[in-house]
């Protein structure tokens, strides 16, 4: 499938997966099945059902996707584990690898200090941002996704093998660049 088909297909679904479920006929539930590289933790997460947010799972998800330096746990934000969540609806594979998602201001000066392609005001800081990839998917179909969706941040980190995906306001990078 070239880009333009992906694209095209990935507007299609992105359109049925907000559907109300009273539009669908059946119970309808959101889940996610992460993995997190650096603890070696995974989680299955049920977070919605018919419409309704499950807060103990959004409580789970929290602190699975907390600063795994500190273990220093953040509100993460609902548009992103929304945006989670449609990136691995629309690529179809079981898990979603998480490399990194909230960090702590403290990590995130930690890691400026020895990286130039982290932001001095990271979205990971407020909770905002993840960085992800998907075993068995190329790390170009994965950007296509979060791109074709629309919402916010799409950095491309192929050196890393992970893309960045935020809910700040949409734009795309690459590091490092070419």
């Amino acid at each position: 499938m070239n880009r333009r088909e992906f694209l095209k297909t990935g507007s299609a679904l992105g359109a049925t997966l907000f559907l109300p479920s009273f539009m669908q006929g059946a119970t309808y539930e959101k889940s996610l099945r992460l993995y997190h590289r650096h603890t070696g933790e995974w989680i299955t997460s049920t977070f919605w059902i018919d419409g309704e947010y499950i807060y103990d799972e959004l409580e789970s998800l929290d602190y699975f996707l907390r600063d795994y330096r500190t273990d220093e746990i953040h509100k993460i934000d609902i548009r992103l584990i929304e945006y989670l969540y449609n990136i691995h609806r629309l690529v179809g594979y079981k898990e979603l690898h998480i490399v990194s998602a909230y960090r702590s201001p403290k990590t995130n000066m930690l890691l400026r200090k020895h990286n130039k392609g982290v932001a001095k005001n990271s979205y990971h800081t407020k909770g905002m941002a993840a960085d992800i990839t998907i075993p068995g998917v190329r790390l170009s179909t994965l950007k296509y996704a979060a791109l074709s969706l629309h919402r916010g941040g799409v950095g491309y980190y192929p050196r890393s093998h992970f893309i960045h995906v935020d809910t700040g306001r949409p734009r795309y990078w690459r590091y490092p660049k070419r």
